[in-house]
């Protein structure tokens, strides 16, 4: 898989879930899984919940040791590294999680939880990092009379945008960002994923996306991967995949988003052999048109 940035190679992860009597009991959360994301890509993630999709990130991540296979990073292992190299790495990966509140000290100001990722790598001077901070508010749409304020007095829109200031104040080359929406209203939504769409185009960043929205992941991603039961069931070019599905799964899944047309549930949406059409929520459906 040459020219990827990261590169999954038949990855897989068990978890050990007790004993019974003698016998060792185990979940396979992911399954001989590869996978590679390309500079300036947004990778989309999508499945239904328990699919493997966060375990998958969080080995990609270095938070997860996978069972076999291995995860590189610009060419290099990143279970091999050590030390100073760790922590290089850490600048070039960041993350944004669905819930920021439990990513954050509550005990810090927004300004001190910006500041720290450069203090930590040794960048610049206090008053270029003050400059760095206020730039990277302005990115994601927050202004700096926020800086001295607490995550509790923010929004959960602002809390996110403050979240992924702080995943690209080190200016990576890639964020791993695991439903980073999927806890926030309809219309906010729409405005956070717009700041994702932003900072890809200014920074030139790399995004690795996992959602179990469809509406989100078809908006965010140039290619998307679709998972079930810990395996990669497809993937290909965003528009590709929701146009045209080849597996069963792809085009089951528009089937199981809620529909709030009673009268519609339970109809055949599409003809034989036509692209499958997400029955999404209308208020959903405008904010991401």
């Amino acid at each position: 898989m040459t020219g990827a940035l990261l590169d999954v190679a038949n990855v897989s992860k068990t978890f050990e879930t007790g004993r019974r009597l003698w016998l060792r009991q185990s979940f396979k959360a992911v399954d001989r899984i590869s996978l590679e994301v390309r500079p300036g890509e947004t990778l989309g993630i999508v499945g239904e919940s328990g699919s493997g999709k966060s375990t998958l990130l969080r080995m990609m991540l270095r938070l997860i040791r996978p069972t076999a296979g291995i995860i590189r990073f610009d060419g290099r292992d990143i279970w091999t590294l050590s030390g100073g190299e760790i922590l290089a790495l850490r600048r070039q990966i960041q993350a944004v999680f669905q819930d920021p509140a439990s990513s954050f000290n509550p005990r810090h100001s927004i300004g001190s939880l910006l500041s720290a990722p450069l203090e930590v790598h040794g960048i610049g001077t206090r008053e270029s990092r003050r400059k760095m901070v206020a730039d990277t508010l302005a990115l994601v749409g927050l202004n700096t009379s926020l800086l001295a304020r607490h995550p509790h007095q923010l929004s959960g829109g602002q809390r996110q945008r403050v979240a992924i200031a702080r995943a690209i104040i080190l200016r990576p080359s890639v964020v791993l960002a695991d439903e980073p929406t999927s806890a926030l209203d309809v219309s906010v939504q729409a405005q956070i994923l717009n700041v994702f769409k932003k900072t890809k185009r200014e920074l030139g960043l790399t995004y690795v996306f996992v959602s179990h929205n469809l509406a989100v992941i078809r908006y965010v991603s140039d290619r998307v991967a679709v998972m079930r039961r810990g395996a990669v069931v497809e993937m290909g070019e965003s528009d590709a995949i929701f146009a045209r599905p080849q597996h069963p799964y792809t085009r089951a899944l528009p089937d199981a988003v809620p529909d709030p047309d009673l009268g519609r549930r339970g109809r055949t949406t599409q003809a034989s052999g036509a692209a499958p059409t997400s029955e999404l929520h209308q208020g959903e459906r405008r904010c991401l048109k």
